[in-house]
């Protein structure tokens, strides 16, 4: 069922029935758990013939305030799913530490083809 605008279900509480399959371009993706490791990146063509960079594996950081490229030790913390911290899977708000100290992931490296994150002060 397409979720995109209408509540799933009725004021009753029931569900709506579906009434078709997903057409293409309502499909997802499977998505890609970016590891520490040397850079890997997969270009994917998304709707209207436009591109994503899908980041599988990077051992770099781009750590603002400053914009400088660092190297990533670990994942310390991750709030998407606490296996991810010993498989060392980086999502965006994971916590992850680098040669400057701690910093929090702040973009999506899956979809953006990047790891940008910003030193925590502790």
């Amino acid at each position: 069922m397409i979720t995109h605008g209408r509540s799933r279900r009725k004021p009753t509480g029931g569900l709506y029935k579906r009434h078709r399959k997903k057409k293409k371009h309502e499909m997802g993706r499977e998505a890609v758990p970016v590891r520490i490791g040397e850079t890997r990146k997969k270009i994917v063509r998304t709707r209207g013939g436009n591109i994503k960079v899908r980041l599988l594996q990077t051992d770099k950081a781009v750590l603002f305030p400053g914009g400088k490229v660092v190297k990533i030790l670990s994942v310390k913390e991750n709030p998407a799913n606490p296996h991810y911290v010993r498989m060392n899977v980086i999502t965006k708000g994971a916590i992850i530490e680098t040669e400057e100290g701690l910093a929090k992931v702040v973009s999506r490296p899956g979809q953006d083809g990047v790891v940008n994150a910003v030193l925590i002060k502790r």
